[in-house]
């Protein structure tokens, strides 16, 4: 096996498609007689809708459907993730009872974009308002108006992981750090909006969408119209990012699909900028009230942490399986006698929360991070000792948490130490108070097994199969079942098959996100999956490929398979060249059934699915140099630093990319971005994701530790970049403003909030 693309700063080759404007794009896309569609939404936080009235709907000229929840009745999409205790496990495409800004009333569909506005304008609805329900804690307190009153409570799911005794650790230790944090709710805003076009000939339907899951997709679309799987063929090409807000069909998106049925003609519908906060999930809100013990070395003890989530108006597909993995990654790199965690999910009226980079992660961070450094501060140890003097090390490695998380490999200190010698602090006397901070985490990737997923009550799995086909002119086809979402996963999955079966890898076309041409994927591109578990099928099949071209190679040349090896397209005998035939003839022989051993079948098709044995575990060290304003409170990140692991490179330029896109997510969710509600439920749309000049340069560095758990040895790197920084550089304003240290505590860290701690 050659090396020749494994582990090179191959050139995207998706790039020069997308930058020329050749993106295969919903919006791009156009079908004859296709009509438009708009989704009404409700204006109300909560009440009811007591009545459409579409007369003058109808008297538009072009309209050609009003669809009310009565026509939509019984059309239902699932909760993927179902916590435990939970009893919502479904939720309406269209309901009368109205929970949130955004939820979508009624769809007008016309032959234009303007009729369908204009209809929408004139619908008149008849709502019945009741009191909102802002907050995860308001909504417990006991006189909230009930979003479920069949339920008799807003707390739709109670548990606890880890130890029992965990609370008394924490009661009997020498010193204990608590303070509560609060993560803001934050959008995950692709730049390509949501959007469907559909079309329903010959009792089939075709879904162009915007998605990191087609087959997923498939399966709720086709359980919710009443069709056979087969009957429904989802298409997704490229996709304009999706940050996990992608990962399933929305209501809005299965509206349009029922509108195609109705009206037997395509049609198509985008997410209107407007809409966008209000009605593509957001993610994150969250209130942690946590408890960090050390003994007086300064060792970990215990901690233990209650996480109140906010799930909005019901749990979504993902549910409250982001509070999960806040849960179970919370111990992060680092040892502990005893842990614990309560996990809350808890309704309110505002819009349903969801997936985003980092699933969890990131807010499980921000409060380990903010409590070991709070520790050091309060205990006078030095804060990068005090994390190196818990941290797990390499010789522990594989290691499972007291939250029953077997890490895989690495060196977590290595990581650390290699940051604290990055790190450059800005020095500059213009009034603004400047400071460092570090933080470190683990982060889950490579999601799986599938019966491990039943377990905890998801009903999806977790394998990928890979087909990688060599045809007759010896080019090569990967087809795969994850999704192209920006990530460089076409790039990395070809130079995988070039490298493993030993050809050029301009020879390599890659098929993904076509239901009808791919091998079946559960869950598709999330959770850091695409080249752990997309990956590791290919590499198996191409591995297998490798062995029956060998076998045809060494029937033809008379030799022993091991003595053959595959170079400038052809296979020949170690040593003598001369001793060759190339694949060309090679493959023809194949697919011709000429010549072969006894016992191979003709062809050169491998298809293999791969169920990983358990996670593969990235991890990072970030750091972040700010100047804070003590007059306007304005905090600016002059520096950054990542030290990273994900295992085997397949391509360093791609992972770099995704570090330092996710590091720029993480700054805005740090400091500018937050979709904040008034009390009775109205969302104030000033959002402010960053820019270049809030985004300094970001040095990474690249550490390699082969996984022992994926073939190839590759893990996930599509979130590590924003797992880091809202801690990195809560610590770093900490460190800035040491009055006030003990306070910093939730994000963002706005000019506003960051004065009023002054």
């Amino acid at each position: 096996m050659g090396d020749a693309y494994v582990g090179a700063r191959t050139p995207r080759r998706e790039d020069a498609r997308l930058l020329i404007g050749k993106g295969r794009y919903v919006g791009g896309v156009r079908l004859p007689d296709m009509a438009h569609a708009y989704v009404v939404r409700s204006p109300i936080a909560h009440g009811r809708l007591i009545g459409c009235d579409a007369k003058a709907a109808w008297a538009v000229d072009g309209v050609l459907d009003v669809i009310t929840p009565a026509e939509a009745a019984g059309l239902r999409l699932p909760c993927v993730n179902v916590m435990p205790g939970q009893s919502l496990t479904s939720y309406p495409v269209l309901d009368e009872a109205i929970r949130y800004v955004g939820q979508p009333l009624v769809l007008v569909v016309a032959r234009t974009p303007q009729a369908a506005r204009d209809a929408a304008d004139v619908l008149d609805l008849d709502l019945d308002e009741l009191p909102a329900t802002v907050g995860a804690e308001r909504a417990l307190a006991g006189d909230a108006p009930l979003l479920y009153p069949d339920l008799g409570s807003n707390l739709i799911s109670d548990y606890t992981m880890g130890d029992d005794d965990c609370l008394a650790a924490v009661e009997g230790a020498e010193h204990v750090v608590e303070m509560t944090f609060r993560t803001g709710r934050v959008s995950p805003y692709p730049l390509e909006p949501r959007g469907v076009v559909a079309a329903y000939a010959d009792e089939e339907l075709t879904v162009h969408i915007s998605s990191q899951a087609p087959h997923h997709v498939r399966e709720h679309l086709a359980d919710a119209l009443g069709l056979t799987h087969d009957r429904v063929r989802v298409i997704s090409r490229d996709t304009g990012g999706g940050f996990g807000a992608k990962e399933h069909v929305y209501p809005d998106e299965a509206l349009v699909c029922l509108a195609a049925m109705r009206s037997g003609r395509p049609v198509s519908w985008t997410e209107s900028p407007g809409d966008r906060l209000i009605a593509t999930l957001p993610a994150r809100q969250a209130v942690h009230r946590a408890r960090l013990a050390l003994d007086g070395d300064g060792r970990f003890v215990a901690m233990y942490v209650d996480v109140l989530g906010d799930l909005g108006a019901h749990p979504s597909n993902s549910g409250g399986s982001t509070f999960a993995v806040t849960a179970t990654l919370l111990p992060g790199p680092y040892r502990f006698d005893r842990f614990a965690v309560r996990v809350r999910g808890v309704v309110t009226t505002t819009t349903p929360t969801g997936s985003y980079r980092g699933f969890g992660q990131p807010e499980g961070t921000l409060t380990r991070e903010r409590l070991i450094d709070e520790a050091a501060r309060r205990l006078g140890i030095d804060r990068i000792e005090l994390r190196l003097r818990n941290m797990v090390r390499p010789d522990e490695l594989p290691y499972t948490t007291r939250v029953f998380q077997t890490y895989d490999s690495g060196d977590y200190p290595r990581a650390l130490r290699t940051l604290r010698d990055l790190v450059r602090p800005v020095t500059k006397d213009d009034g603004r108070r400047r400071g460092v901070g570090y933080a470190c985490h683990v982060e889950s990737t490579g999601m799986g097994p599938s019966m491990d997923m039943k377990a905890i009550g998801m009903a999806a799995g977790g394998y990928e199969t890979a087909v990688l086909r060599m045809d007759q002119d010896a080019s090569v086809v990967v087809s795969s079942g994850v999704v192209a979402i920006g990530q460089g996963i076409e790039t990395t999955l070809a130079q995988l098959a070039a490298d493993r079966v030993g050809v050029p890898i301009e020879r390599v076309r890659v098929v993904l996100g076509d239901t009808a041409a791919t091998p079946y994927s559960s869950v598709g591109s999330i959770a850091s999956r695409s080249l752990p578990l997309g990956g590791g099928a290919l590499v198996r099949a191409a591995e297998r490929l490798r062995d029956k071209l060998l076998a045809i190679a060494a029937h033809r040349l008379e030799a022993a398979a091991d003595d053959l090896e595959i170079a400038d397209g052809a296979v020949r005998v170690k040593g003598d060249p001369r001793a060759s035939v190339t694949l060309r003839e090679l493959a023809t022989s194949a697919w011709r059934g000429w010549d072969l051993p006894e016992g191979v079948a003709p062809g050169l098709e491998e298809r293999v699915s791969y169920d990983p044995p358990g996670y593969t575990f990235a991890y990072g060290a970030h750091a972040a140099a700010v100047a804070v304003d003590p007059d306007t409170g304005a905090v600016e990140v002059e520096g950054y630093w990542v030290v990273n692991d994900s295992g085997v490179l397949v391509n360093p330029a791609v992972v770099e990319g995704q570090i330092r896109g996710g590091v720029a997510q993480g700054i805005g969710e740090a400091l500018t971005e937050e979709i904040v509600y008034t009390d009775d439920g109205q969302p104030i749309i000033d959002y402010y994701p960053p820019t270049t000049r809030e985004v300094p340069d970001i040095e990474v560095v690249l550490m390699e530790t082969p996984s022992p758990v994926t073939p190839g040895g590759m893990k996930g790197v599509g979130e590590s970049g924003t797992i880091g920084p809202p801690a990195a550089i809560a610590n770093a304003v900490a460190a800035a403003l040491p009055e006030a240290a003990g306070r910093v505590a939730d994000v963002p860290l706005t000019p506003a909030a960051v004065w009023s701690l002054l």
